[in-house]
């Protein structure tokens, strides 16, 4: 998505005044946060090197000590012993403030031996004093003060994490607004939806300004002095928040000319953003309860893992760069020659979705990244579109509990009751056992009188399979140098913690070496030959929204056949809109998180069960209820402080109760009423395509003109029971 300019003008280099504006600060931004985190990883290597170089074990000289000039000591180390003792025995005598009561008589002896210990140990120092200057060479100099830069870099980071998130979700914000990009039930066509949309954005942002301000003149009261980062977070937030307002005040006097007269009141509700009905709902409960800077307060837990957040931004940018190359479509071409089913081609892809959503951060994100495609390519397999839809929502959902996902080091973060190896390891059999079913699902209720589908000999499809690893072979060499790289020059392996600040530099290899590869490709999609060797051309009444020349383009990477400087724009300026979107609905998802917490709604609600199974009951419901109104770092939060000791005060165990909370979430987010995985995939995918799908099943059974709400319900829904109820019959009582 390239931004543009309202009037159609252009800026310095023949670049956008949105580009200028937003596209540079957050790449800039984002640029430093990769820095920060690879600084500590070279810095930390830099102090091994240095000691290997330096260090002098034999003489007890450490690099660490030759990382600054030592201060030469400030004791007499020739100093003649009986003047001080005979000096010290002339001094009279020091007031102990008790008449004398525990004054002894003065041992010139034992003076002598103190004085003799006091200067053995000055000598000590004058000799490290000396050891260590002769040690401090001209290589020492030029080595530590290259080392010390690498330390000012990850030491700023440290210090101004937080900030530079604000910053980020600031720049993001304001990008996001001006383009109406944010998350909404339905996109407003009608200019009773567009009147709506601005009046509760309009609102909503006030309420954010407002809290602001009291929270500034509460610091100010307080007479507490504030820490300056805090001080610049709260001021940043209160700017935001301003210029959200005016932007939004400014575009209601603008209504779009593409509106449609009229429209209904109703509907023009489901227009509303979500983070704007976060904003007024938390808002106005925290002002009736008096707690005017409540929204504020309960925003700012955003900077208490802001590190973590700041991955999530890092893992958006990765998911936007995927999409810039052709790596899904050549992966998926080692299994079209096969002649596999729509299912069962569905079910690989969703495969490697999983995989993908566990290095991209969540469920969500995932389908921001790769949605559209996981879209194209399910439907042009021959399947239904409400089938494909299904697939295209549910794709995240299967890889939330596999390493690295996000998710998990979120809720370890939270939680000392389980670990993060735990949690993955029992994640494998989960996904194993979501996945199963979503590939029995799927061919039961495939339709009987659908096209045929028989697998080809290996004989002709193995040749086919292995001549697509070839141009795919390039792009892992790419990922396992950039890996093998930190991992025996920087000694850091790929892992959970290190994901956000590796994938970065792997896409971006990826994404160069992918512009600069001019390989011809095929203008049209390659089906999978049949038995005798002939390629038939896909089912014609299975042919998606997508027009035959965008598919060949697609399939060839026209679409995407720009410069590596024009991707990586184009990257970061997708990756401003969903920033923009996400972030802002996690913090006030954090914020309605603290009016459940302050009205003591949680409270109200049982904490004690006549059984474990009852007990596992009631969690489901609220849980899956939790994840139908909340995104996922916000629920993250309130589980981890109302409802996850309730659990463990019931007897379930840790790590069976967080395997349920994360599939009951994702049951959550496929249902109303805001069914986030479904909205981001209306969002990717857009009105036409959910029209057409519509418009295909409408004539058959109620199970297929519903499909992509039913399939990924019907699938969640047997693995939560599964998750939730089997493990019981183990260890409940």
């Amino acid at each position: 998505m390239e931004h543009t300019n309202a009037d159609g003008r252009m800026g310095p280099l023949n670049r956008t005044w949105m580009e200028w504006l937003t596209t540079l600060p957050v790449f800039c931004l984002l640029i430093l946060t990769l820095l920060i985190g690879t600084g500590e990883m070279i810095h930390g290597q830099l102090l091994r090197m240095g000691e290997r170089m330096f260090g002098d074990p034999a003489a007890g000289i450490q690099y660490s000590y030759l990382r600054a000039d030592p201060s030469k000591p400030d004791c007499d180390k020739d100093a003649n012993i009986d003047a001080l003792v005979q000096k010290e025995m002339a001094a009279p005598a020091t007031d102990d403030g008790l008449g004398g009561l525990f004054n002894d008589a003065k041992n010139p002896e034992q003076i002598k031996q103190s004085l003799l210990a006091a200067q053995s140990l000055c000598k000590e120092k004058y000799t490290f004093y000396e050891n260590v200057n002769q040690h401090v060479t001209t290589p020492v100099r030029a080595y530590r003060t290259f080392e010390e830069a690498f330390f000012y870099i990850f030491h700023f980071g440290t210090q101004y994490r937080s900030l530079i998130l604000i910053l980020m979700i600031a720049f993001a914000a304001l990008s996001t607004t001006l383009n109406r990009h944010h998350l909404t039930l339905r996109p407003p066509q009608s200019v009773i939806d567009y009147r709506v949309y601005f009046a509760a954005t309009i609102i909503g942002n006030a309420i954010g300004m407002a809290s602001s301000i009291f929270f500034l003149i509460g610091q100010r009261a307080s007479g507490i002095a504030m820490d300056p980062v805090n001080m610049v977070i709260s001021i940043t937030w209160l700017i935001l928040f301003t210029g959200l307002t005016i932007i939004s005040i400014v575009q209601a006097f603008n209504i779009p000319k593409n509106a449609t007269p009229g429209g209904s009141f109703f509907m023009a509700y489901l227009s509303i953003p979500l983070y704007a009905v976060m904003a007024v709902v938390a808002g106005l409960v925290f002002f009736l309860q008096q707690y005017y800077s409540g929204l504020l307060i309960y925003m700012g837990q955003l900077s208490d893992y802001s590190a973590l957040f700041l991955s999530l931004t890092l893992f958006i940018w990765i998911g936007m760069l995927l999409r810039q190359t052709r790596l899904i479509d050549m992966l998926l071409d080692i299994f079209r020659p096969w002649g596999l089913s729509p299912e069962v081609l569905t079910w690989i892809i969703m495969l490697f979705a999983a995989l993908g959503t566990a290095y991209t951060g969540a469920s969500g994100i995932f389908i921001l990244a790769a949605g559209s495609i996981i879209y194209y390519e399910v439907a042009n397999a021959g399947a239904r579109k409400q089938y494909a839809l299904a697939a295209t929502a549910m794709s995240g959902s299967l890889g939330v509990v596999l390493r690295p996902c996000l998710l998990i080091i979120l809720i370890t973060a939270m939680n000392k009751e389980v670990t993060s190896d735990q949690l993955y390891g029992h994640g494998l059999w989960v996904f194993a056992m979501t996945s199963t079913i979503f590939l029995v699902v799927s061919l039961l209720v495939r339709e009987k009188g659908g096209p045929k589908y028989r697998l080809v000999p290996a004989k002709v499809a193995f040749p086919a399979s292995a001549r697509a690893l070839v141009p795919v072979a390039p792009y892992v060499v790419i990922m396992m140098l950039v890996v093998m790289f930190y991992r025996y020059v920087l000694d850091t392996k790929l892992d959970e913690y290190t994901a956000a600040m590796i994938l970065p530099y792997v896409m971006l290899a990826i994404v160069f070496f992918d512009k600069i590869r001019r390989e011809p490709a095929p203008a049209h999609p390659v089906p999978a030959p049949t038995p005798g060797g002939q390629i038939p051309p896909a089912p014609v009444e299975r042919r998606s929204a997508e027009s035959e020349a965008e598919w060949g383009n697609r399939r060839s990477g026209k679409d995407r056949r720009v410069g590596f400087e024009q991707a990586i724009r184009t990257a970061t300026n997708e990756t401003i809109s969903h920033i923009g979107a996400l972030l802002l609905l996690m913090s006030l998802s954090m914020s309605l998180a603290g009016v459940v917490e302050r009205t003591g709604l949680m409270h109200m609600l049982p904490h004690h069960f006549p059984n474990i199974w009852v007990a596992m009951t009631f969690l489901v419901l609220v849980k899956v209820f939790i994840g139908m109104v909340m995104e996922p770092m916000g629920a993250m939060l309130l589980v981890s402080t109302t409802l996850a000791p309730i659990a463990y005060a019931n007897g379930i165990d840790p790590v069976h109760f967080w395997m349920m909370v994360l599939t009951a979430l994702e049951l959550g987010y496929l249902l109303p009423p805001v069914a986030l995985n479904q909205l981001l995939t209306r969002q990717v995918v857009g009105e036409e395509v959910m029209n057409a799908a519509d418009a295909e099943v409408r004539h058959k059974s109620f199970y297929y003109r519903y499909e992509r709400w039913l399939l990924p319900v019907m699938v969640i829904s047997i693995s939560l029971i599964i998750v939730a109820y089997v493990p019981l019959i183990l260890y409940g009582k």
